[in-house]
């Protein structure tokens, strides 16, 4: 670790966390500023009575005095399309909305990124923004975006409501794309175990791999810090100590509670200590060719990876077994052996596959994704070659052999 290089750290999003938390958000909104306020959610929540459950606190408000829900946009898919992003700006526009409230996974929150981005910056069209796949801004070239914007979280996964990042789909050129920008993130963040209850066990699981994977790639990334590691082992321990819970009594709101702050903490040190990042390399590619969802391929790629790149994990290997309750004696190549058995053993404990078996991939799919994966943006802080990323691909594709 190089602690007198360059590093910076900007958690800029409030967080507001416990059960009914979210009968504080017109509230919250009025101390922004916010008049009216579109929600932005998907049709599976909307199924799940958890939109009704957010929508409905603003008919407890006394008119005029607070926040008014001028609308809901509820049409948001998986990946967080570009086109998604488009038309949710348009409807933001045409309701005359100042406030964006995002309430979902990853990727509602990241389209609502999207949407503030493009208000902000008079986008009718979000890829105009990420040409080349990878946008990213600091401060001082970045600003302040003025739009009140309150995320609440559904899965305990991505992290995004406190994230600068936006992971947007590129449909034209099958590319996830990143937008990068402190002032994207949320204001604030409303971490409500009660709206994460109902989530089904499997995608529990994937989306807890998905914050365990941020924690793990922050621990072993290049430039990590202190203030990025403390927040990385932590959100290491409380996965390791509650994922397995959260998926078999999926309604324990205390470990819906700590797999929410996990989430956030393994984000936060991801998105601060960001550089090499393979797992997510992987992720993004496979993805984007084959939308299988972003946790599921963190989770399957995970083990997979850290033993094929150990140098990558080595330096740290010890921190990163005595938070997941592995014994640390040994040499670091037996410890790194203890720590990606810990991980499979989790992955069956929480029903996760160890490959993509389901995908039925073909030996041309598996042929496609090494150009995928050397041409996603992950790719440029930590290149792998073209036979170390088929390696991978032929641990996680199981083809038929034809007889």
């Amino acid at each position: 670790m190089l602690k007198t290089t360059f590093s910076q750290f900007m958690l800029r999003t409030g967080i507001y966390s416990g059960s009914n938390t979210r009968a504080m958000i017109p509230d919250l909104f009025r101390g922004l500023g916010a008049k009216r306020v579109i929600l932005f959610s998907d049709r599976g929540l909307e199924k799940a009575g958890i939109v009704e459950k957010v929508a409905q606190i603003f008919d407890l408000t006394s008119h005029g005095v607070g926040p008014e829900l001028v609308g809901t946009f509820l049409d948001i898919t998986q990946d967080a399309e570009s086109s998604t992003v488009n038309e949710a700006t348009r409807y933001a526009r045409e309701l005359g909305a100042d406030a964006l409230l995002a309430v979902g996974g990853g990727s509602v929150l990241d389209t609502v990124k999207g949407v503030k981005y493009s208000l902000h910056n008079g986008l009718t069209d979000i890829k105009e923004a990420i040409p080349g796949g990878f946008k990213y801004e600091t401060f001082p070239e970045a600003s302040y975006i003025p739009i009140p914007h309150i995320s609440v979280p559904t899965t305990a996964g991505t992290g995004s409501e406190v994230s600068p990042i936006a992971v947007i789909y590129n449909e034209e050129i099958q590319l996830k794309t990143n937008l990068i920008n402190p002032f994207i993130a949320a204001d604030m963040a409303v971490l409500d175990p009660d709206l994460t209850v109902s989530l089904p066990a499997g995608i529990t699981a994937f989306t807890g791999f998905d914050a365990l994977t941020h924690a793990i790639e922050a621990l072993a990334s290049p430039t990590a810090t202190s203030i990025t590691d403390a927040h990385a082992l932590h959100a290491i321990r409380l996965i390791e100590q509650n994922i397995q819970t959260a998926v078999e009594e999926g309604t324990n709101v205390n470990a819906r509670m700590e797999m929410l702050q996990a989430s956030l903490m393994g984000i936060t040190a991801f998105s601060f200590a960001l550089n090499a990042i393979p797992v997510h390399n992987f992720a993004h590619a496979y993805g984007a060719l084959f939308r299988i969802p972003h946790g599921l391929a963190n989770a399957v790629f995970l083990p997979v990876v850290m033993e094929s790149i150990p140098q990558l994990y080595l330096p740290k290997i010890k921190e990163l077994a005595q938070a997941l309750s592995v014994e640390n004696e040994g040499n670091p190549e037996e410890v790194l052996s203890a720590v990606v058995e810990k991980i499979r053993a989790l992955q069956q404990q929480v029903g996760l596959p160890a490959d993509f078996e389901s995908f039925h991939l073909s030996g041309e799919d598996l042929d496609r994704t090494v150009a995928a994966v050397a041409s996603d943006p992950a790719a440029v802080a930590f290149p792998m070659p073209a036979e170390l990323i088929r390696a991978v691909g032929e641990r996680v594709v199981p083809l038929k052999v034809k007889s």
